[in-house]
Order: C-alpha cells, then structure tokens, then sequence
C-alpha cells in the first residue's frame, strides 16, 4: 500500500475549499484532516504519510464542506472560552467574535461567587464558559427553542461531568415579561448573544442554510430581541451588576442608546471585535 503526503493532502483540500469560496480555506482544510486522524491540528507537522484510507476519508469530508455544510457540524464540535461544545442541526455554532464578550465579562465581575444570567444561550457556550473560568459562580441560562435546548442540556452535562460547576437551564422566552423574575434584583452579571442580524441581510450559506433562523436574525433593524434583553437585564441586576449584549456591527451606536436609555444603567460603552467592527455594549446596574 503506497502511502501518500500528507501535506499535498491539506493542500488539495484547501484549493477545493477555497474554489468553493470558503473564506477560511486553509484553517479548514487543517482541521478537517485533524479530525480525520483524531489529533489536534498542533500535530499535523508531526505525520508526514499517511494511508489511502486516510485521504479518501478527508476527500469525503472536504466535499462536504465544499457544499458549505458549517465545519463544526462536519466535526460535531465548536469551542469557546477553553470549553469544547456539542453543536449541529438545530443550534446556533458559537462565533469567535463572542470569545471577546467572555473575556470582558470575567475582568468585570470581581465578587467571587456572582450570579450570572446567559440569555438566549443557544447550545450554552457564555454560560458553560464562564462557569468553567468560574466555578464559584452560581450560572442561569435561559434559551426558548426546544432543540436548541436539548443541545444546551447535552453540553451541560457533559461539563458537569468533566468537573465543572452545573449550570441551571431554564426552557423560557427572554421577551416575557416575567420571565427568571424570583432573580430580580439579585443579578451580579448578564450576559446575552442574541439574534441580532436585520431581516434583510445577505448572509453566508453556512448561516442561511444551516443555523436556525431564530437565533440569528432580529427583526427588521435586528434589535426586536435586544430591546426585550435591555429591559430584563435592568430588572435582573443588583445595583453595580454589570450587562454585556453582543451585537450586529451597524448596532454600534443603537445598542449603547438602547442601554443609555435606561435610567438605572451607567458606564455604557461599545467594543470592538478584532477587526475594528462595533460588537458588543457594556453597561453597569446604578
């Protein structure tokens, strides 16, 4: 059996992924043969051959993508914040961008064991991220669809099993108004990536064809679920708790106004993701 490079593998992978128009043609590519050996990507440079099998195998996989299929639903995985998530039909895939919100959202909260509230969590990445970089915290997660629920639950447990503190799911629709209302008041952290694109917005096949369209799309200007989240989280939070909302990057003056409105919240501010575009808005319960 002749066995072939496998870097000539990863490099016709990659052209049939970029001749498909997939942006990130090479990281693909890499990942797709990582997950075919069952290594991390780390670990390519250390296999030089491999057999036939092994690239019929990649073949099979990379045409899948070629069709635009989102990787994380070819691998079955999707990371945030340290923590490998379950993902596929059904859920929304957890973005890189959302890696930023985290980050600000464990420098901002200093008391050591906050309550924190994920809104529309979708398969659970803010909440299960933050409890895994906080395991004192006590973490709500509210999501209204019922598959992505189920996958939220699946990641929950498998997390809960690797040690991390258990997270309380809650089957509910953010725009109720009495919804989480036993936790008004007592809120050190909120946190929320909803569906925030406007209607009418061209999207990536990835994002039309395979995520659900209730958890990326928001109305027609994308805030109809924002605006319900800048509500909640005033009634939510305990004076000097702190809310953060991702959203689309033509938001970045509606949000923080969204938020500047609330006579209760102070210290709004926009941030940016890491190509300079508006991404998420902060603000402090008073």
């Amino acid at each position: 059996m002749t066995r072939h490079p496998l870097r000539l593998a990863i490099l016709e992978a990659e052209r049939m992924l970029a001749a498909a128009g997939v942006d990130s043609a090479r990281v693909d590519a890499e990942l797709l043969a990582a997950h075919v050996l069952g290594v991390e990507r780390s670990r390519l440079p250390l296999i030089p051959l491999v057999d036939p099998p092994v690239v019929d195998a990649l073949h099979r996989v990379v045409r899948r993508r070629v069709t635009r299929v989102p990787l994380q639903h070819i691998t079955g995985w999707a990371h945030l914040g340290g923590v490998d998530l379950a993902v596929g039909p059904g859920v929304f895939i957890p973005r890189p961008e959302t890696e930023l919100l985290l980050v600000w959202a464990l420098s901002a909260v200093r008391v050591p064991d906050p309550v924190v509230v994920d809104l529309c969590t979708g398969s659970g990445a803010l909440a299960l991220a933050f409890a895994h970089h906080r395991p004192k915290a006590t973490v709500h997660a509210v999501e209204r669809d019922h598959t992505a629920l189920s996958w939220a639950r699946r990641n929950a447990d498998a997390r809960a099993a690797a040690g991390d503190t258990p997270v309380t799911l809650h089957a509910g629709d953010v725009t109720a108004p009495d919804v989480l209302s036993d936790l008004d008041g007592r809120v050190d952290l909120v946190l929320c990536n909803p569906p925030y694109v406007p209607d009418a917005t061209e999207v990536q096949p990835e994002v039309a064809d395979h995520d659900p369209r209730q958890a990326v799309f928001g109305g027609a200007d994308g805030l109809d679920v924002v605006r319900h989240v800048v509500t909640l989280a005033a009634r939510l939070l305990r004076p000097g708790g702190h809310v953060a909302i991702e959203h689309d990057d033509t938001h970045g003056e509606s949000v923080p106004a969204l938020l500047s409105a609330r006579r209760v919240l102070t210290d709004v501010a926009d941030h940016a993701d890491l190509a300079g575009r508006p991404r998420f808005a902060t603000a402090r319960r008073v």
